[in-house]
């Protein structure tokens, strides 16, 4: 099991759905475009791709999201799939090993069919080779029998459309990311974004949330629905036991403390790193390995899972010679900014 799933599971604010969290997200996402709250640039360029398509009577060009974990890449394939009228086929890039396994695929697909691929960055180049002129062409070259006696055979696919997503696009391969005819690049949601998502969820979930309650959740959920949608439910569990069940500013303010989710969306991880960097070294420099020792964690997790929000909100500094706190940090720990502060490059 990799550092970041041994370190992040469980974590409120973490952007990254377990399978389970991934299944009951399914009850909760909109089925049409008019229904997506939020990316209204994507939603309306998406728009005018869907509504040619349907006048032309084809399917859409292949679709490539980008964006971090949890803003609704998986959202927004499915919603494809229904505007077009066509059936959805899932599938992600680390489960696609061999080409064999993307052939299969491919090849049970039918006239207008949407294949998702999450996390498409992460396919091996042997399978990415296979999906060159299925997309380009619509055929499959197979490869019959071994040595000398082996041919190649080229069948003819129906016309499909490719929905990949990604949270990295330097990791895709020119080739690949030059054939994908729209690309989507989603944002962090506003606060505004999010208290109506939660209204839905809560309407859903058959949850009593009041406006306040709403503002409150939505201002600690890191700008991503998947934590807000979860920081809910863990508030709703916490109004169910101590209190009368309603989700109001002060339940919400108390469940979210409980959890150790406090005004900004920190967890209790983001605050050890914040209270290392300033306490510990004064504010920094200090290198990635001695941080990430200094809070007992991988340097990977601490690089790719908490650094980015801490860089986001700048409370965090990467510089040449190491991470490096900003008074902002020191103000949101409740510590005294020092009068010199480290300098970026001392």
């Amino acid at each position: 099991m990799s550092p970041r799933h041994e370190v992040v599971a469980g974590r409120p604010v973490d952007p990254v759905a377990d399978p389970v969290e991934a299944a009951e997200e399914a009850g909760l996402r909109p089925r049409r475009l008019h229904e997506f709250v939020g990316q209204t640039e994507v939603k309306e360029h998406l728009g005018i791709v869907l509504e040619a398509a349907r006048r032309r009577g084809q399917p859409v060009d292949h679709i490539l999201l980008v964006g971090p974990p949890g803003l609704g890449k998986t959202t927004l394939a499915g919603i494809v799939a229904g505007e077009m009228g066509a059936g959805l086929r899932v599938t992600s890039g680390p489960a696609l090993v061999r080409a064999g396994d993307l052939a299969a695929i491919l090849n049970d697909l039918r006239p207008g069919d949407v294949l998702f691929i999450d996390e498409i960055h992460r396919m091996g180049r042997p399978v990415e080779e296979v999906l060159y002129p299925a997309m380009e062409d619509f055929q499959l070259d197979i490869v019959v029998g071994k040595g000398p006696t082996a041919r190649s055979i080229r069948l003819d696919l129906p016309h499909f459309t490719l929905v990949g997503a990604t949270t990295r696009t330097g990791l895709l391969t020119g080739p690949l990311r030059d054939r994908f005819g729209f690309v989507g690049r989603l944002d962090y949601y506003t606060p505004t974004e999010l208290e109506a998502i939660l209204s839905r969820a809560a309407t859903i979930l058959d949850i009593p949330l009041h406006a306040a309650g709403a503002r409150e959740i939505a201002r600690r959920a890191r700008g991503t629905p998947r934590i807000a949608n979860r920081l809910l439910k863990r508030v709703r569990d916490y109004a169910e036991v101590r209190c009368d069940g309603r989700v109001t500013a002060e339940t919400a303010a108390s469940g979210l403390a409980l959890f150790s989710v406090d005004d900004l969306g920190l967890d209790k991880v983001d605050r050890a790193i914040l209270a290392t960097v300033c306490e510990r070294f004064g504010g920094g420099p200090v290198g990635l390995s001695t941080l990430a020792v200094s809070v007992a964690e991988a340097t990977e997790t601490v690089e790719d899972v908490y650094e980015p929000f801490l860089l986001q909100l700048g409370l965090l500094l990467r510089t040449p010679r190491g991470r490096v706190a900003t008074p902002a940090a020191w103000q949101h720990l409740g510590l005294s900014v020092p009068d010199r502060p480290a300098s970026l490059f001392s």
